[in-house]
């Protein structure tokens, strides 16, 4: 997944754990806990003795954290048997730090895994992870998550196969890139939010005449701009295609005439001026924090940024999906789901694990979920929100999701489509390279690794 949150790499952070790694001898790691089978399976919290669980999570901006703190503190008041040992970092941090935590001697019992390949496939891969399926029979969560939900954490044992195989977690959240706007610009502009995607483009055009920035983006950290990217993808390339890419199969190519399209109408809007100058080198917070102090009229992220723009520009803020080329064209757009909670495969408690996933996951966690600004995965139609941003959320995930339109992060294709895609972005973006030139870098890591992964 594309991340939720990016903050500054924390060094001290990393230090710590660093350290702790290499302090700790190797003879005295706890031995791999083997999937357990259905009838083996505890669920009563209450029953497993004096337990202490660590927990890595990011949830720590907004919302994010009120949830989460909320539903530490109901979990812990409820089973006060098992304690939780809660650390919390950004996305960038816990990346950066949780590889070498789960090849240690004192994993975290739970942690929050990037569902891409180059996290939980290479954790899975390493047998770092535990698979999850007897405890999804154990608690319902297959009754509880559609399959195409589930299919973001499923995974081949050899880390192989993404989409499909065992359960290796369970996310909190639904995600969904589409259009947030500032109404009270588009008011004073005479626009109405964009009916189809020509619309939107002339829309750009005439906030751009009137001195406005037209479409807000800060692109230092390389991958927001991989949302942009889907976004205009999703206009022009069939979606079936960009799922064949995205999940790093076979049968599709980067090299097509759509793709081509798509790129060229990106680098297009730096010459016409509708990003903010200098994006490439300003941050995702700091761009995202300027449009909620008013700097931009339309700015394309992800529905996780919902309570933080929220409380900055109250109603004045609106979000839509990204239009198609016309106004009844199905809706396609890059989601899916938040990071999902995980079980090391080292953990001591796994059965404590579990019960915790299943209580930040239950259907009156959803609840906390939606009452702090977050998207539910589940459940989400039967939440109940006031009029405004927050309902236009929900009605956009309501839609696309109900009519099949997710389509998946284009990072999750290769172990290091990320890092490839966000640097041929930048520099598709900084006129440095053309558009077959960006879209033959991809192909190159697209292929290699399709062709070699069977």
């Amino acid at each position: 997944m594309i991340p939720p949150t990016r903050h500054r790499t924390l060094a001290a952070l990393a230090a710590g754990v660093l350290a702790l790694a290499a302090c700790a001898p190797g003879s005295s790691a706890p031995p791999t806990t083997p999937a357990p089978s259905p009838a083996a399976v505890r669920t009563d919290p209450s029953a497993l003795g004096n337990v202490t669980l660590t927990v890595w999570d990011q949830e720590v901006r907004g919302g994010q954290a009120a949830q989460m703190k909320q539903l530490n503190d109901a979990f812990q008041a409820k089973y006060p048997n098992i304690k939780l040992n809660r650390v919390s970092r950004s996305f960038d941090d816990l990346n950066t730090t949780l590889r070498l935590a789960l090849s240690g001697n004192e994993p975290p019992d739970v942690v929050e895994a990037n569902n891409g390949r180059s996290a939980m496939g290479a954790f899975v891969k390493a047998g770092q992870l535990l698979p999850l399926d007897a405890y999804a029979d154990a608690y319902g969560w297959k009754q509880r998550y559609p399959e195409s939900v589930l299919r973001y954490s499923r995974y081949s044992a050899d880390g192989k196969l993404f989409g499909d195989g065992n359960l290796y977690g369970l996310p909190q959240v639904g995600e969904v890139v589409g259009i947030f706007y500032n109404r009270a610009k588009l008011s004073k502009l005479g626009i109405e939010p964009p009916k189809t995607w020509s619309d939107f483009e002339a829309a750009l055009a005439t906030a751009k005449a009137a001195g406005e920035v037209p479409l807000q983006l800060g692109n230092l950290d390389k991958w927001p701009a991989i949302h942009v990217f889907g976004t205009v993808q999703g206009r022009h390339v069939p979606p079936g295609q960009i799922s064949t890419l995205a999940f790093g199969r076979k049968g599709a190519s980067w090299n097509t005439t759509e793709n081509t399209t798509a790129a060229e109408q990106l680098v297009g809007w730096v010459g016409k001026g509708y990003f903010p100058k200098g994006f490439n080198g300003q941050g995702y917070d700091p761009a995202w924090q300027a449009f909620g102090k008013g700097q931009g009229v339309f700015m394309i992220a992800g529905t996780w940024l919902l309570a933080d723009l929220q409380k900055a520009l109250g109603n004045d803020l609106g979000f839509m999906l990204p239009p198609g080329t016309t106004a009844d064209a199905p809706p396609v757009a890059t989601g899916g789901t938040g990071l999902p909670f995980a079980i090391t495969s080292k953990s001591r408690n796994p059965d404590a694990a579990a019960a915790y996933i299943n209580f930040i996951t239950s259907p009156d966690a959803m609840k906390v979920l939606t009452d702090t600004g977050n998207l539910p995965i589940a459940e989400t139609g039967q939440q109940k929100v006031p009029a405004g941003p927050q309902q236009e959320v929900f009605s956009a995930f309501g839609t696309v999701t109900a009519k099949n339109g997710l389509v998946p992060y284009l990072d999750y294709a290769t172990p290091t489509f990320a890092d490839t895609l966000g640097a041929a972005l930048q520099d598709l973006l900084a006129e440095k390279a053309a558009p077959q030139e960006f879209l033959a870098t991809l192909e190159k890591d697209y292929k290699t690794f399709a062709e070699s992964n069977g």
